[in-house]
């Protein structure tokens, strides 16, 4: 068996849809009969993801696999950068961490052992899939970053990849974005440059065309399509937490069909407010809140209003303990405390589960130059960050049994551990869950707290609300806090809600390119 084909998307800079483009093709290719996987060299994300065998990986090359109906693996993403401070970065290499760098550090890492990394990953997934679909980061006309690049052309020859190059209109300028890459390229990097997809268009296709005819007179490139702006269906994020999630108004459409017996017009509902962080990590744990009825969430930055909301939910982060000053010098903090002493629930995942105990401490400084820190005080715990960092898919059995989750002890829940640190719960506050598999493996782990009136709970499992029975329980508790109906019929899987993204993503994404072409281009490839 020879070699994978290789295509790849490269964009004329950050954020036009590159990632999505790749699950997008990942899933035309896996319908098409071939099995494909997504490969990224390196990848700079808060948002990641823990595959079966422990190891840390981007989340983007995570959804594209899973819109691949392939497991993800540590080669996908051989080189996983997560921010520490402006200049420093904890790297991971094939899913674990070797350590946090500067950027100088970094600089000479990554042209050897990083590369060699690199490379070692793109042979194996060559060598066990037909096709694989590799993204860029950036823009590979960055000409200050060109001598380091290990991401985006250099990719592109190891591989012998065809690219695509793409630009996001919806921001404006996408004509001199594509013209401007294309110029400032070498000859031999444009040479590798088959096709230009237009992303993100608003409006009538026809109204593009003398455009579409000047670019393609210009670069003598050809256009494979232009892709519509979607918001109909959502694929996950790949970093970043997108502006559409900030402050947004209304819910989710109650009458949708399939959804339970609770109708109100969308006048009435719950909202939930998750605390913006500075280093706010896997935003996605709160995705699928959103799919439930009369639901709104809304992620409040610094002078915002926190309001009066249903439940706070304070998130995960990379640096739990500057984002917890953060959270006290911003006044935050009281804000949170407050309300939680009127009866609001406030809810912790990973690191914001670590905030809602008495104290922080890391004595190593492995994330602050702060030794030690209040937390919010809501838990009787103590937490101490250690070097030792835990990546697990897990299952965990419900220990509690009052609150919202009265009558679920004993239930399984599934999610992944990403944390460094160990807390210690005091008298006044109990278990959560109870961990019986990691990565596959039996063990017996407590984890989490809730406190006695169980308004306030916290766990290190990313994904708890991925669980739809939980969900769903969660949602009604808070619903009956506020005098309204429970949802009573079928509510949002999580699985469907993702595969019917995928599917629509794909047909959406079919539909709006030269299929033809597009196979013509990287299958002619040697």
């Amino acid at each position: 068996m020879g070699l994978a084909k290789t295509v790849m998307v490269q964009g004329v800079s950050s954020d036009v849809g590159k990632s999505v483009l790749v699950a997008a093709l990942c899933r035309i290719l896996a319908q098409d009969g071939y099995r494909v996987a997504p490969f990224k060299a390196q990848n700079m994300a808060l948002n990641s993801f823990v595959t079966a065998s422990g190891g840390e990986i981007g989340r983007a090359q995570a959804v594209q696999a899973e819109a691949a109906r392939v497991d993800p693996t540590v080669d996908m993403n051989p080189v996983l950068l997560k921010p520490v401070e402006d200049t420093v970065a904890q790297v991971i290499v094939h899913g674990r961490a070797i350590g946090n760098m500067t950027a100088q550090e970094y600089m000479r890492f990554k042209k050897h052992a990083g590369w060699k990394a690199i490379t070692e990953s793109l042979q194996r997934l060559r060598e066990e899939y037909d096709i694989v679909v590799i993204e860029g980061a950036g823009s590979p006309a960055e000409v200050n970053l060109r001598d380091n690049d290990v991401v985006n052309m250099p990719v592109a020859v190891e591989a012998d990849a065809p690219v695509i190059l793409v630009g996001d209109i919806d921001r404006g300028g996408v004509f001199a974005y594509l013209v401007g890459t294309l110029e400032l390229l070498e000859p031999w990097e444009k040479e590798r440059i088959k096709g230009i997809i237009i992303n993100k268009f608003r409006g009538r296709k026809e109204l593009l065309k003398p455009g579409l005819d000047t670019l393609t007179r210009l670069v003598g490139i050809p256009v494979l399509g232009v892709v519509p702006y979607f918001t109909d269906f959502r694929v996950p994020e790949e970093d970043s937490l997108p502006a559409r999630y900030y402050n947004r108004g209304g819910y989710r459409d109650p009458d949708r069909p399939g959804f339970g017996c609770a109708r109100s017009g969308g006048i009435k509902g719950i909202e939930i407010a998750v605390i913006y962080l500075p280093h706010i990590s896997n935003f996605t744990d709160f995705d699928l809140l959103e799919t439930e009825p009369e639901t709104k969430v809304r992620y409040t930055r610094r002078g915002d209003s926190l309001g009066w909301p249903d439940v706070v939910i304070i998130p995960g982060t990379k640096n739990t303990i500057d984002d917890l000053a953060y959270l006290h010098e911003t006044g935050r903090a009281g804000e949170i405390v407050a309300l939680s002493k009127a009866g609001v629930p406030v809810v912790g995942i990973c690191g914001g589960y670590q905030m809602l105990g008495r104290k922080l401490r890391d004595p190593l400084g492995l994330e602050s130059k702060r030794n030690s820190i209040d937390g919010l005080g809501l838990l009787d715990m103590i937490t101490e960050l250690q070097p030792d960092k835990m990546t697990h898919q897990a299952e965990a059995l419900i220990e509690a049994d009052y609150g919202p989750f009265a009558g679920l002890a004993g239930r399984k829940v599934r999610g992944y551990e990403i944390h460094m640190g160990i807390s210690r719960l005091g008298p006044e506050a109990r278990p959560l869950l109870r961990i019986v598999s990691r990565s596959g493996r039996d063990v017996s782990v407590l984890d989490g707290a809730i406190r006695g009136d169980g308004l306030v709970f916290g766990t290190y499992l990313h994904g708890i609300f991925d669980n739809d029975s939980f969900r769903h329980r969660f949602v009604n508790w808070l619903r009956t806090r506020k005098g309204l109906k429970p949802l009573c019929g079928p509510t949002g899987s999580s699985e469907s809600e993702r595969e019917r993204a995928y599917e629509r993503l794909a047909s959406t994404v079919r539909r709006s390119l030269d299929m033809t072409l597009f196979y013509q281009l990287f299958l002619s490839m040697k």
